[in-house]
C-alpha cells in the first residue's frame, strides 16, 4: 500500500517542492497541504496520514505543538521536521514532542524520502550531519523541563500562548480557535500568571526564546 503524506509548511513553494519529490515516487501519495499547524492538526484529524512533514517555525501553531496534538490523537501517525533549524536543542524539542524524524532543509532530495522509509519500518531518522550526542541531550532535556512552567500549560493555552505572541486579541484567538471571547481571555488569564508573565513583552520575549516565533518576527 502507498504511505499517505500530509505536508505542513507556510511557505507554498517548499510545499509544492515536496510534492513534486514526493510524488515521482510510487509508494508515496501526498493527501494533503496545510499552511500553518492549526491546520495541520486539523487535516491530520480529518485525513489520517500515515505521515506527516512539518516545519518548526510555522504561524498560528508551531510544529512542536502540532507534533504533541497529532500524535496526542493519532499514536500511530508519525511526524517528521524537515527544517532549517540545525542546533541541537530544537532537534532534542523534536524529538520529546514526539518526532521520530528530523531532516534539514538544505539536505539532498533524497534524504526525505529515506527518512519516510525509516520511520515507516518504525526506526527513529536523524540527517547524517547532525550530532550523534543528540540522544543523551535529549535524555537530560526530559529531567530538566520538569522544572519549566510551560510544561504545565494546557494544550489550549500552549496555543493562545503562541496566538497572543502573534499579537492576536482576546477576539482574534477566539475567532481562530472557534471559542468564545470570553473563553479565550480567561484562557489568556491563565497562561499568563501560570508563566508569570507580567505583560506582552514578557510574552514575547519567551515566545523567541522558546522558538515558538521566528528571531526575525
Amino acid at each position: 500500500m502507498r504511505v499517505s503524506v500530509l505536508l505542513a509548511d507556510d511557505h507554498p513553494v517548499v510545499r509544492h517542492g515536496m510534492r513534486n519529490l514526493l510524488e515521482t515516487d510510487e509508494s508515496f501519495k501526498v493527501v494533503g497541504e496545510a499552511e500553518d499547524g492549526l491546520q495541520a492538526v486539523q487535516m491530520a484529524d480529518q485525513l489520517r496520514p500515515d505521515v506527516v512533514v512539518v516545519d518548526m517555525m510555522m504561524p498560528h501553531l508551531n510544529g512542536l505543538e502540532a507534533i504533541r496534538q497529532i500524535i496526542e490523537h493519532h499514536p500511530g501517525t508519525r511526524c517528521i521536521v524537515l527544517s532549517m533549524q540545525s542546533a541541537d536543542p530544537y532537534i532534542v524539542q523534536a524529538l520529546k514532542a514526539g518526532a521520530s524524524g528530523y531532516v534539514l532543509k538544505d539536505s539532498g532530495p533524497s534524504e526525505l524520502v529515506n527518512a519516510i522509509h525509516q520511520v515507516m519500518d518504525g526506526k527513529r531518522y536523524l540527517s547524517p550531519q547532525l550530532s550523534e550526542k543528540l540522544i543523551d541531550l535529549f535524555i537530560e532535556k526530559i529531567e530538566t523541563d520538569a522544572l519549566d512552567p510551560y510544561n504545565t500549560l494546557t494544550t489550549r493555552e500552549r496555543e493562545i500562548l503562541q496566538l497572543a505572541a502573534e499579537g492576536l486579541t482576546n477576539a482574534g484567538i477566539a475567532e481562530k480557535l472557534s471559542i468564545s471571547q470570553r473563553t479565550a481571555e480567561q484562557h489568556r488569564q491563565s497562561m499568563m500568571a501560570k508563566m508569570d508573565f507580567a505583560n506582552q513583552t514578557d510574552l514575547i520575549r519567551f515566545a523567541l526564546k522558546k522558538g515558538i516565533l521566528p528571531m526575525d518576527n
